[in-house]
């Protein structure tokens, strides 16, 4: 079996390294923290793991939160519009989990490490490559550097937008009360931006990541432009103030005397291009250099997708050398065939859901989905299968087609549930 450098050690390499690590291949991983750092940092993101990464951890003995106590199974929606349909439901067939990063990969990495595995600590660039390929047969960048992103180059057919569409803000908040049942909450301010009120387990137990997807231009925007960290008071008070008039379902679960951040520092504020690069490189002596996860497609978080199509991709390329056993370009061919459709698909996905202004047709899709149940369910249970949701809003003759495939199986209109 070959021998594999990784890059990086986050859920697209920690994944790989783990499934390589089960199948007796021999991996290393290079970063530039270690876990102790990644558990004293920045919070990291607010993605949830959906059912296919979840069934992946467990196969690789790493789920040490179960989704009978840290899950969800209920996504709720409400569009903030004069006349506007109640809050509307969908359901995931089975549970996914919203965990923070500080915690998760600081376990992973002691676990592949105590499995005999070997982090090892240094910083990488592209100049460094060819170095490391006299140790490994293959070399998988699973990092998201800008000199990275600059190595693969874009695939500008899947990459339409040259700057970020939303300017973000997340943060982990106390004082937000879950909802009955436990659920993920999007929220839809039509101009100005989307709020998922994510229920995630920190440190110190529950919070509400609440990950605010702000239009430039917006009114919403200042929350990625006033910094939090100037005037913490100042910016709670921002906080709430938006939320109340833009996003008035999450609002109303705020205990305002208890709102604030889980600990000083808990907020990540800025901005996210999202594109998708070319697969891999070569080396001058033929060594694949191969794009995973971060490194090779960078999502807008407005769907929860990175960590789950990082972990799809690592599954991809595990496959990949464990039957082959042989990691040359027809290896790399294989792995760009295998991931393109979900990879493109999330990519449809996540641009049409940024576009500003909104597109009819997924507008028409939503309002749809306040009425049809079943229409909400599949919306919702394909955050598990992303490409399908890139299938479905693709073009509006594909919404035509969803509403009239779900209206065809009866819908009561006055309660949203499928008849």
């Amino acid at each position: 079996m070959p021998n594999i450098g990784i890059i990086g050690a986050g859920t697209a390499g920690l994944h790989l390294a783990l499934l390589l690590q089960q199948a007796g291949v021999t991996t290393r991983i290079y970063t530039n923290q270690t876990a102790e750092q990644v558990a004293s940092g920045r919070p990291q993101n607010s993605v949830s793991h959906h059912a296919p990464t979840i069934a992946r951890e467990n196969a690789m003995g790493v789920n040490f939160w179960p989704v009978e106590e840290y899950g969800y199974q209920v996504h709720y929606h409400h569009l903030n519009v004069p006349d506007g349909p109640p809050v509307f439901r969908g359901d995931f067939l089975r549970p996914s989990r919203v965990l923070d990063y500080r915690i998760y990969l600081p376990r992973l990495m002691a676990e592949y490490e105590e499995r005999g595995g070997t982090i090892e600590q240094r910083s990488v660039e592209p100049g460094d490559f060819e170095q490391l390929a006299r140790h490994h047969d293959l070399i998988v960048v699973a990092a998201g550097k800008r000199s990275f992103a600059e190595y693969f180059g874009e695939r500008p057919d899947v990459s339409p937008y040259a700057k970020p569409q939303r300017h973000l803000a997340v943060g982990f908040w106390d004082g937000v009360a879950q909802t009955e049942p436990r659920a993920v909450t999007m929220s839809i301010s039509p101009g100005h931006g989307e709020l998922l009120d994510l229920p995630i387990t920190t440190f110190d137990g529950w919070a509400s990541a609440l990950l605010c997807e702000n239009v430039p231009g917006g009114d919403l925007e200042a929350l990625m432009t006033q910094k939090e960290a100037d005037d913490p008071e100042a910016y709670r008070r921002l906080t709430l103030d938006k939320l109340k008039e833009h996003h008035p379902t999450v609002h109303e679960r705020i205990d305002e005397a208890r709102f604030k951040l889980m600990r000083p520092g808990d907020i990540l504020q800025g901005a996210v291009r999202p594109v998708v690069r070319e697969d891999y490189r070569l080396l001058p002596d033929g060594t694949v250099v191969l794009a995973l996860g971060d490194a090779h497609s960078t999502v807008d978080p407005v769907t929860g997708q990175g960590a789950n199509s990082a972990s799809f991709e690592a599954q991809v390329a595990a496959d990949a050398i464990i039957e082959d056993g042989v990691v040359d370009e027809r290896f790399a061919q294989k792995v760009a065939l295998r991931r393109r459709e979900r990879v493109d698909g999330l990519s449809t996905w996540v641009n049409t859901m940024i576009a500003t202004p909104t597109p009819p047709h997924l507008q028409k899709l939503l309002g749809a989905m306040s009425q049809m149940r079943t229409l909400c369910d599949e919306f919702t249970e394909n955050f598990s299968y992303p490409h399908r949701n890139g299938d479905m809003v693709a073009t509006p003759e594909r919404v035509d087609a969803a509403i009239a495939r779900h209206a065809a199986l009866g819908t009561d209109p006055t309660d949203g549930k499928a008849s």
